[in-house]
């Protein structure tokens, strides 16, 4: 597996100490977002077939139809979509 990674370089400034740098060199890190590639990259995750993919659309249409036909008969109250439990 060939790496595909930027480098990240941080030089430590005049003065600077130790913690400042770290917190520096996260920070970088977070934006550059190497670590989450990483993490994807990390195990090899087969690709979905067109007939999986059809069939993933279908069945989460099916759940919208039927939480739809459950809020309309009252069986399912509705909830806040960003409300955290």
């Amino acid at each position: 597996m060939a790496a595909r990674f930027c480098m990240v370089e941080i030089k430590r400034k005049n003065g600077e100490s130790i913690e400042s740098l770290l917190r520096r060199f996260t920070r970088r890190m977070q934006q550059s977002k190497v670590l989450i590639r990483a993490k994807e990259e990390r195990y090899f995750q087969k690709k979905k077939t067109k007939r999986e993919l059809h069939e993933g659309a279908l069945r989460r249409k099916q759940i919208k139809e039927k939480k739809e036909y459950l809020k309309k008969i009252g069986k399912l109250e509705e909830t806040d979509k960003y409300k955290r439990r």
